[in-house]
């Protein structure tokens, strides 16, 4: 009951806020909350050796599902009382019920896409994503966001359709293999006997049109666009978990299809949009799409890591996992603090911010530091396990390729954070007082991203074994 209960909170509380605006904000706290602490009684759970279901053959969790539960129900409830005080500013009360009913329901699709064993409905929990979440893109209203909804919704429903076919070309193979069930454990279990060409051909299907709402170049274009044009708490979403939660799709998928090379298909995805992500930030000028491209980069350091095909690698990459969502999601919070300072996205326009503002040049600075992957933040030791395990299973070139292009994706990152936060603060620049909730919202943020680099907690690191595990088998 505990998992369905993660699903239908946010569903009652979108209906709530979408019938009492003044209530909206309260109740989305509320239930992320509420989701979160139930997140949290399933992770302890399942780390603990122990079993968590909700319908059998429909709803329930694994360490590796259980972990991203946790990390989407975490990132959805800092977003929720970050909207408290960002929205208030956005002078747009009237459309307040439809942003909060909006954000409910797209923070419970997501969560639906671990929690979900049936691939159909895992199909339809990832496409609903989609369309809950692109009225928040659009949500100022202008042409850019029209245009960067719209592109958004276009992408990413074509690469729906094309992963659909590779959905049904599974299914065929799953009969084809005398299976049944129609569900993970299903799958894999005829995995052996299903022709390879149907098996082979399914994954790169999925693998294109899932990588599109992931990032993966060459399909990544609406996600800088969208990224710059929606508000702050719906970043955290969209690049901390929704696409986290797509390439978890993905991940589940290349050891299952690995005699028709998966490993190879992945680290060449991977590879490429970590290299084009790196050149990308240098010549970046939005701070917030400065972000958005590191998301590019790091779904492809995670699902390279995939690729290599060992334990060690499985474990780093569900270890990057972890980092990118806590990592990110503060990331853009201090992007939201600067816009609230300052009231700009250009980075040209933003120096001395640490002089000016100190909380939002502190937390930009502490978020370039540890979303580009310096010690001792946890991304950093995520990075480093993908690297030492992709040595000791021979990968020389690819892992040779990856310190490379993240070499250059940090001098990138920090070339842009460091003129941002140092130097002759900007004339005219004074900046606005930041919410309280927005003040609150960053510090909680932020402590997974300063503790998890120097302690790990045991349950957690039972966790990340555990998601390992269903990456491994």
């Amino acid at each position: 009951m505990i998992l369905i209960a993660i699903i239908v909170i946010p569903i009652v509380a979108a209906a709530v806020a979408a019938l009492d605006r003044r209530a909206a904000p309260g109740v989305t706290v509320a239930a992320a909350l509420a989701a979160f602490a139930l997140s949290v009684h399933v992770g302890l759970t399942v780390a603990a050796g122990g079993s968590a279901s909700g319908i059998p053959g429909w709803i329930g969790a694994d360490g590796l599902s259980a972990l991203l539960l946790l990390l989407i129900s975490f990132v959805g409830a800092t977003g929720a009382v970050f909207s408290i005080g960002y929205m208030a500013r956005t002078r747009a009360e009237g459309r307040l019920r439809g942003y909060y009913a909006s954000y409910n329901l797209f923070l419970g699709s997501i969560l639906a896409v671990p929690l979900l064993a049936e691939l159909s409905m895992v199909w339809i929990a990832v496409e609903l994503t989609t369309l809950f979440s692109v009225f928040l893109v659009g949500y100022a209203g202008d042409r850019p966001a029209l245009e960067a909804a719209w592109k958004y919704a276009v992408l990413t429903l074509m690469g729906a359709a094309i992963a659909l076919l590779g959905f049904l070309i599974l299914f065929w193979g799953l009969r084809a293999a005398g299976g049944s069930a129609y569900t993970w454990d299903g799958v894999r279990s005829a995995a052996a006997g299903m022709p390879p060409a149907l098996l082979g051909t399914a994954f790169l299907l999925i693998l294109v049109g899932f990588g599109t709402k992931v990032g993966l170049v060459p399909l990544h274009t609406w996600l800088p666009d969208a990224h710059s044009q929606a508000p702050t708490p719906v970043c955290l979403l969209l690049s901390g978990v929704e696409t986290s939660a797509v390439l978890y799709v993905i991940l589940r998928l290349i050891p299952l299809a690995g005699g028709v090379h998966a490993g190879v298909w992945a680290q060449v995805f991977g590879l490429i949009s970590v290299g084009a992500a790196a050149f990308l930030l240098l010549q970046v000028r939005d701070y917030k799409r400065l972000f958005a491209f590191s998301t590019v980069e790091h779904m492809g350091i995670i699902i390279t890591a995939a690729g290599f095909g060992s334990a060690g690698a499985a474990y780093g990459a569900v270890y990057q996992l972890l980092a990118h969502a806590v990592t990110k999601s503060f990331a853009f919070l201090a992007a939201g603090l600067v816009l609230l300072a300052v009231g700009t996205r250009e980075i040209e326009r933003v120096r001395g911010l640490i002089r000016r503002s100190p909380l939002a040049g502190a937390a930009v600075l502490i978020g370039g530091l540890a979303i580009a992957g310096a010690p001792p933040f946890v991304v950093f030791l995520s990075e480093f396990s993908i690297m030492r395990a992709g040595i000791a299973a021979g990968d020389f070139l690819a892992v040779g390729l990856l310190a490379l292009f993240v070499a250059i994706a940090f001098v990138g990152i920090m070339w842009h954070v460091a003129r941002m936060a140092f130097g002759q603060p900007s004339e005219g620049m004074k900046p606005a007082r930041l919410p309280v909730s927005a003040r609150i919202a960053a510090a909680i943020a932020g402590i997974p991203v300063i503790v998890l680099g120097v302690y790990l907690p045991g349950p957690l690191h039972a966790l990340l074994r555990l998601a390992a595990e269903a990456l491994s088998r």
